[in-house]
């Protein structure tokens, strides 16, 4: 017999149906496939040189990834103090060259000595280098 005050019939701690819960995954798994079908693709960007590349260096399709150069000959390190030397070498070898070669400038500098782009970046890094206060 029900009470009069349950208006379904059923028992308050009643389990939902087979068919309810068969609803809801058919529902879910619908939803799922609708939003797996009408997802947009996605665009395959690649970012345009900021300077027109030189024809001395060679352009590879590969990551950057820094180098671990130690000395340079090519450039006049002479005039630093060890602590300038290393800082120098330091961003040299983790700063790209954007002559396209996708090397560090440190890297470019031994393997491109021709590249005018890496000389003239490496010369700027021992100018700045110059400028901070020896230890």
């Amino acid at each position: 017999m029900s009470d009069s005050t349950d208006p379904g019939g059923q028992e308050p701690n009643a389990r939902p149906n087979k068919e309810a819960i068969a609803t809801v995954v058919v529902t879910i798994g619908l939803l799922a496939g609708l939003a797996w079908y009408i997802r947009p693709p996605r665009a395959q960007f690649t970012p345009a040189p900021l300077q027109a590349l030189p024809e001395d260096c060679p352009k590879v399709d590969r990551p950057f990834v820094p180098s671990n150069i130690t000395d340079l000959s090519v450039q006049p390190l002479a005039g630093l103090d060890p602590q300038q030397r290393l800082r120098a070498l330091h961003r040299m070898n983790f700063e790209p060259c954007p002559c396209g070669c996708n090397q560090s400038i440190a890297e470019c500098l031994v393997n491109h000595p021709q590249c005018k782009v890496c000389r003239t970046l490496a010369a700027a890094v021992i100018d700045k280098a110059k400028e901070t206060p020896k230890m």
